[in-house]
């Protein structure tokens, strides 16, 4: 199968799952305790006005009705309004996607290099002191939730040590860009987070490389330490780790959600948090639909990749 059907193929399967997921959190969020009205009409409100606000919502109308409702209109690209203060959700998207993407970029600019030395050196060093310590320094750190990960940072660089803000307080009608320090202990809880995940996968791919009868061949020619890393394990290792800084990037969109709403950060990940509070439904559907399309983007992107980089490398050998 050449590259473009290959490509074609991926996203096709992604067109699919993205249809499976925005129905997936349409019913799950149809189910949810509570709804918007109470957001809309008040606490106060009489029956008689709630069944008001309800029809006017068009919360009356079938569940299956609704979502073929918004699906056809999100083909369009038209994603509806919130239901609290009848924002577009296009808007939100437009106004808070950025911000989470640019966390979300500076967190791969710091892990991905570490990650990928941390990997060699470890990967090369199959079972000595070197992989055991940061082998499992990186398990540790991987099993510790990111709230945890975020209040240990705030409890260390912004209450004990006071160098920085303990929530990321952006000017009004800013960006995160317009006050840099906002953006440091988000970057830095996702990134250890990222960093531990990465290391492990990439760790694996190098070991699985550096134990290829091809690198054994250069192993036995003398080949040793930078060199052998540079010239020969990386190469073979190429493809596996575009998959596992992939898998990472995935990750990082789950875990940027708890991140942003820890430090109130002006991201998606927020807006997602206040819209299932308010059991904001089309805004709900509209964020995580867009977060989903995000993920398999990058995942197709990883795949067609990682897919390139094979296809090379057969033809080089």
């Amino acid at each position: 199968m050449n590259l473009l059907a290959f490509a074609g193929r991926r996203l096709a399967g992604a067109a699919v799952l993205l249809v499976l997921l925005s129905a997936a959190v349409f019913a799950v969020t149809d189910v949810l305790p509570g709804d918007a009205v109470s957001a809309v009409a008040g606490v106060d409100a009489s029956a008689a006005q709630r069944a008001d606000v309800r029809a006017g919502l068009g919360l009356d109308r079938p569940a299956a009705e609704r979502y073929a409702a918004w699906a056809a209109d999100a083909v369009r690209g038209d994603l509806g309004h919130g239901f609290v203060g009848e924002r577009p959700v296009t808007g939100v998207l437009a106004t808070r996607l950025p911000n989470s993407l640019l966390l979300a970029g500076l967190t791969l600019a710091v892990t991905a290099p570490l990650a990928t030395l941390l990997g060699l050196w470890t990967g090369l060093r199959g079972g000595g002191t070197a992989d055991r310590v940061v082998s499992t320094g990186a398990q540790v750190l991987a099993a510790i939730p990111e709230f945890v990960v975020a209040a240990l940072l705030v409890a260390v660089l912004a209450v004990w040590a006071g160098v920085l803000p303990r929530v990321s307080v952006v000017p009004l009608g800013g960006t995160p860009l317009d006050a840099p320090r906002a953006l440091v202990l988000p970057v830095l809880t996702l990134s250890a987070v990222g960093l531990a995940v990465a290391t492990r996968l990439l760790r694996v791919s190098v070991a699985d490389a550096a134990a290829t009868p091809y690198c054994e061949a250069a192993r036995l020619g003398g080949v040793r330490g930078i060199r052998l890393a540079v010239r020969h394990v990386l190469p073979n290792a190429a493809g596996p780790a575009v998959q596992a800084l992939t898998l990472t990037t995935g990750a990082l969109v789950g875990s940027a959600v708890v991140v942003e709403n820890v430090f109130d950060y002006p991201g998606i990940g927020r807006e997602l948090q206040l819209a299932v509070a308010a059991r904001d439904v089309p805004m709900v559907q509209g964020i995580a639909t867009a977060l989903v399309a995000v993920m398999l983007l990058v995942l197709l992107l990883g795949d067609v990749c990682a897919r390139l980089i094979g296809t090379r490398e057969g033809h080089g050998r």
